[in-house]
């Protein structure tokens, strides 16, 4: 199958290795000319026998709905755009639309699996109709995991980013959870080897997982966090979690407190953020701030 992706950056560019890898053909196109296989989106759009699938890595908001602009000209109907970048559901919704009006498809793809997915796949969850996912199902099924599970089609157009929005709400409840019994273990007199503790929860207790496992790597890395400044972004999918939540009237006092201690981090050097900060490096090679 052919593929054109619009966005070639941490996720992009492992995501068109891992694709080329099953067997598909993949032109890319970025901004940054040296990692570019073309040099335009017309050049790509070109490039792509019809009925062509263009899919979408770049930057939610502004940077999305231009690219989606300029391929509603450029593309044909029956031709369809996958957006698997970190877009709010209601912008697929509008995207939907105005690529409808003009023939061409559109499905939309929450992606999970950060600097670690093109060895171990990408988690996948995508929303749109039935035979606009049939179309991109051999990409789907070359980026997710081996095995039965990490790929649901979730729903109608805006369910996939919906999903993703919800599973990094929990995400950031979780690394608040971790991060607070990491503090609390470093502030103790009686407990003399914090990151020991952490590794011996990898094996028979209820709370091991990726997350902790990432947890001990970066204390591995630097064992009481000393080197990071206790600073944790957020990329809005939190918030969004948090407006969806309010509008449905969903109590989300877990998620919500952790989107809160990350405000929270910008006001302070917080330890508990070093831990947020530490993960969110490990597990998806977001920037951290030295000292």
């Amino acid at each position: 199958m052919e593929l054109g992706l619009v966005g070639l950056g941490k996720m992009g560019g492992n995501m068109r290795e891992r694709i080329r890898r099953a067997g598909h053909t993949v032109v890319g196109y970025a901004h940054q000319r040296d990692v570019s296989d073309v040099h335009s989106l017309k050049e790509l759009v070109d490039s792509l026998a019809a009925p062509r699938v263009v899919w979408l890595m770049v930057p939610a908001g502004e940077a999305t709905q231009s690219t989606v602009d300029e391929l509603a000209e450029l593309l044909d109907p029956g031709d369809i755009v996958v957006d698997g970048g970190n877009s709010r559901w209601t912008d697929d919704e509008k995207h939907a639309r105005e690529l409808a009006a003009k023939g061409i498809g559109f499905v939309d793809c929450g992606v999970s699996g950060g600097v670690w997915g093109l060895e171990n796949g990408y988690a996948l969850m995508y929303g749109g109709e039935a035979e606009h996912v049939a179309r991109v199902q051999p990409i789907f099924d070359a980026l997710k995991p081996a095995g039965e599970f990490g790929a649901v089609h979730a729903g109608k157009v805006g369910a996939g980013h919906f999903a993703k929005m919800v599973h990094n709400g929990i995400e950031y409840a979780m690394m608040q959870a971790f991060a607070e019994g990491w503090e609390l273990l470093e502030t103790v007199d009686s407990v003399t080897d914090v990151r020991e503790v952490f590794r011996s929860w990898q094996e028979g207790t209820v709370i091991r997982s990726w997350l902790l496992d990432l947890s001990v790597r970066a204390l591995d890395d630097d064992e009481h966090l000393e080197q990071l400044r206790g600073y944790a972004a957020d990329s809005g999918e939190g918030r969004w979690t948090v407006e969806a939540a309010i509008d449905h009237a969903v109590p989300l006092p877990a998620i919500t407190a952790s989107l809160f201690a990350r405000f929270g981090s910008r006001q302070d050097d917080s330890p508990q953020m070093k831990m947020i900060a530490a993960l969110r490096n490990q597990f998806g090679g977001h920037a951290v701030e030295s000292k």
